[in-house]
This record gives structure tokens, C-alpha cells and sequence, in this order.
């Protein structure tokens, strides 16, 4: 019996039958009435913008938190491959798989869903180097002490005027074949993770942008929009928006926001599967789908990754 409750988990686990790949795209303003910043306004703003020049990719990502590794460990799953998660749980979104027999480097670990696995049962779940989480059910390692993980998240890396708005791992890319009209990226943080605005400017977007329901409670791949989302213009009418908030936004229309300022927090309103950031760069005012530029290009031209 007991195995039996070890195989349903691990195919919970490693099929991704649960908290898959979000889907985001395009906003669908079709709900809640949304507060715009006004399109004059917007206009003097970028009247006074002056341009930000490129850092190549040599400059040093200052402000990059290096994850400390307590221990490593070995994935035992019978063959089959183990799906890592933004969060202690399956249900949380998925941000890629680890093969049957690989090391992998442990920071800390969460208290999250109880596992029955095929090393132990466990709730403990390891976040690894990457910040992502595996069940600890399976995982083969030294019974050594790991320490638990705190609530602060690392601070993203920053390279001159700009930073990545979270530290997490790439989930989905922009406009790929399979998601022709997704324009921006997803990155897969965990739920309440804090939302830093990119580099400083102004907000003229806070919206609940939801085809039905309520902003304030989990979305789900049947709805349509971004859920709570915040735009932020930058000099040179750059645009960056930030989608699937837990709840509302942190900043009020209009705000001055320096680099680094904390927007809102992970979460996963509007069309979403699982919490994570949807993350979009426009080159031009207002964010359209015609000016939307891929993020991982942008941000690699001052010197960032996204990966």
C-alpha cells in the first residue's frame, strides 16, 4: 500500500498535472474598471525622459545574492523525471524537471505539502541553489541539518539604471511557437515575493484586469487578463508591466518610483495557473502588443540575464 502512495505522489509530482506553465498574454480589458494614468499626463512624463544608455553584457550584476549551499543530495525517483516548483507544493508552478540520479544543490528547506516519496515521507520541501523547491521525499543525502528557509527573498540582480524585477528562474519565454501571443516573460517566484520596479519612473497603470470574478482571489488558465497589474514609464518611453499580483498593488497612480521600489507582491490572479511573475517590456507609450520588445533581449543589452 505503501508504494502504491509513493508512485500517486511522485506522478502528482512529475507529470505537472498540477500548477503547470501559466498562461499570460496580452491584457483583456474586459472587467473591472481599471485606473489609468491620463494619456496626457503620460505625454509630459516622457517629455522630460532623457535616454538610458545600454550597459554590455561585461558590466558586473552588482547586488546579486549568491545562495549559500548547506548541503547536496541525489533525486531518486525510479526513473522518472521530478518536476521542480516556484513553491513547497505541486500545486505551485512548475519551472522545470530534474532527471532520476541528479546532485543537486540545497539551501533550505520549507515546511509545505506532506509527501509520501521513495526515500521518506516528508513534509519538508528543499529549495535548491536555483530557487526552486523539490519535495525532500525524494531526495537521498546525508542526514545533515538544514537550516529553514527565511521569508526575505534575495534581491534581484541590478547592473547600472536597471535590475530584474524578482530572482527566479524562467518559465516561459516571449512569443514562442507554442504561445505566439505571449509578450513578456514568466518567471516562476513564489506566492507574496516581493514586485521591484525595474529602474525608476513613474506609475500610470494600476489595474484589476480580469475577463470575470475578482482580482483579489487566484485566477485561473480559464480566465482572460493579467489580474492586479502595475505600469511603470521610464525614461526614453520605456514601459515595463507587471502582472498576476496577489492583491492589489503596493503604489498608487501617478507615484515617482525609484529601482528597486517594491510594486506589489507574487501572486496569481487574472489567467494563471500557479503564482509567478508575467513580466513585460514596451518601447513606446501606451504598452501595446506592437511595441512589446522580449524582455531577456532588454535586459541582456544592460548587462542582466534571464534564464
Amino acid at each position: 500500500m505503501k508504494r502504491r502512495h509513493q508512485r500517486t505522489a511522485l506522478a502528482l509530482i512529475a507529470t505537472g498535472t498540477l500548477g503547470g506553465t501559466a498562461l499570460a498574454g496580452t491584457p483583456a480589458f474586459a472587467s473591472s474598471t481599471p485606473l489609468r494614468f491620463p494619456t496626457a499626463a503620460a505625454k509630459a512624463v516622457s517629455l522630460k525622459a532623457v535616454a538610458i544608455p545600454a550597459v554590455t553584457p561585461r558590466a558586473a550584476a552588482a547586488g546579486a545574492a549568491t545562495p549559500t549551499v548547506v548541503a547536496t543530495g541525489k533525486v531518486v525517483t525510479d526513473g522518472i523525471a521530478l518536476n521542480a516548483r516556484s513553491g513547497p507544493s505541486v500545486g505551485s508552478l512548475r519551472t522545470g524537471t530534474i532527471a532520476d540520479g541528479t546532485t543537486v544543490s540545497i539551501v533550505c528547506k520549507a515546511a509545505g505539502q506532506f509527501i509520501s516519496g521513495t526515500v521518506k515521507n516528508t513534509g519538508f520541501w528543499d529549495r535548491l541553489s536555483d530557487n526552486s523547491f523539490i519535495s525532500d521525499a525524494f531526495v537521498q543525502r546525508r542526514e545533515v541539518e538544514i537550516p529553514k528557509c527565511t521569508s526575505t527573498a534575495p534581491l534581484p540582480a541590478i547592473s547600472g539604471a536597471w535590475m530584474l524585477p524578482v530572482s527566479a528562474g524562467l518559465v516561459s519565454d516571449f512569443r514562442t511557437a507554442q504561445r505566439p501571443a505571449h509578450d513578456g516573460v514568466d518567471l516562476g517566484a513564489t506566492r507574496d515575493t516581493p514586485i521591484r520596479a525595474a529602474s525608476s519612473g513613474t506609475v500610470i497603470q494600476v489595474v484589476c484586469n480580469v475577463s470575470k470574478g475578482s482580482c483579489d482571489t487566484d485566477g485561473s488558465p480559464s480566465l482572460r487578463g493579467c489580474g492586479w497589474y502595475v505600469e511603470v514609464l521610464h525614461a526614453g518611453n520605456i514601459v515595463t508591466r507587471y502582472c498576476h499580483m496577489v492583491r492589489r498593488p503596493s503604489v498608487t497612480l501617478g507615484q515617482t518610483v525609484a529601482r528597486g521600489s517594491i510594486l506589489g507582491y507574487v501572486g496569481t490572479s487574472g489567467s494563471s495557473s500557479g503564482p509567478h511573475l508575467h513580466f513585460e517590456v514596451h518601447v513606446g507609450v501606451p504598452a501595446t502588443r506592437e511595441n512589446a520588445f522580449s524582455p531577456i533581449a532588454f535586459m541582456r543589452d544592460r548587462g542582466l540575464t534571464i534564464k
